[in-house]
């Protein structure tokens, strides 16, 4: 486990100013998507050229924060696969009054779910502490200078493409190269990007569901402890992915849609925590909070 590894110091993050301390317990990461087209929760807080509903998104993002997230990360732009990009304009008109607007209201932790620069400093100057890159700094050359010129936290994700570039998990081919090794090779750069421009809060996140087969995510679920090696925390987006729902298809039936997911999402999650991930991003806090409750319960007694 990452108690083993050493500086503790990596894992107590100065985000923009604010406090993550992952070296007691893990942390929950509530989604707020702010998106008419993502898989899940898609147009739950307005469809394609509505505005946003602001109160009924700060409502979730508050409810969330409640139920004991330390962290809600804002999205304006889906990344599911095959999912066609917006324009940076789009995003921010989509996401900047809504956190500027849970700023005023809470100081939770806020991430910004984005890999374009003017995006992420606008959030940033809206008080955003986080900027959750799913590229890790491989597509916007602008974004790790944006991150260090605001000392914020940042969460480097392996991704193989773009998302528009991306299949679903059962339709995704195995490349040759061993996945984990396909990962920590492509995060090792990015965390050296990332120190190059004086950025220290670091977390890492392989990327489940991005450009993997089913089978691999599973494998990179069941060693996940292993990326404690590049000396960062550990964030696991599980929550609903479409390579729960093939596990959980019965023979002969289609497979669960996200919304029939929730159990096997619950499963996941725990077993994520029980193989040291230090962040759960979820759309559930509740459920998160319990499988946490219980992990953290099982560790105490087997001190």
């Amino acid at each position: 486990m990452k108690q083993n590894l050493g500086d503790q110091s990596r894992y107590r993050l100065n985000c923009a100013g604010a406090m993550l301390d992952l070296s007691a317990r893990p942390a929950i990461m509530g989604i707020v998507n702010l998106t008419p087209d993502s898989f899940f929760d898609g147009g739950s807080y307005g469809s394609a050229g509505e505005a946003v509903q602001l109160e009924r998104a700060l409502e979730s993002a508050m409810a969330m924060a409640r139920a004991g997230a330390e962290i809600i990360d804002v999205g304006g732009e889906s990344t599911r696969p095959g999912s066609a990009p917006v324009s940076a304009e789009e995003e921010i008109r989509r996401t900047i009054p809504f956190i500027e607007l849970l700023r005023r209201q809470s100081d939770v932790l806020i991430s910004i779910d984005t890999w374009k620069s003017e995006v992420a400093a606008k959030a940033l100057r809206a008080g955003v502490n986080i900027v959750n890159d799913i590229s890790g700094f491989s597509f916007d050359p602008k974004m790790p200078g944006v991150c260090a010129r605001h000392h914020c936290g940042v969460v480097l994700m392996h991704t193989p493409a773009k998302p528009d570039a991306l299949r679903w998990s059962y339709n995704t081919s195995a490349e040759t190269e061993e996945v984990m090794n396909r990962v920590t090779t492509f995060l090792s750069r990015s965390i050296a990007i990332a120190r190059e421009h004086g950025i220290e809060s670091i977390i890492v996140d392989p990327g489940l569901g991005f450009g993997k087969t089913v089978e691999e995510n599973y494998r990179l679920l069941a060693r996940l402890d292993e990326l404690h090696k590049l000396g960062c925390p550990v964030l696991a987006g599980i929550s609903r992915k479409s390579f729960l729902g093939q596990a959980i298809r019965r023979t002969g039936e289609e497979t669960p849609p996200p919304s029939e997911r929730l159990l096997a999402t619950i499963s996941a999650n725990t077993i994520a925590l029980m193989n040291g991930a230090d962040i759960l991003r979820v759309h559930d806090v509740d459920a998160a909070i319990q499988a946490r409750a219980v992990v953290l319960a099982t560790r105490r007694a087997s001190d």
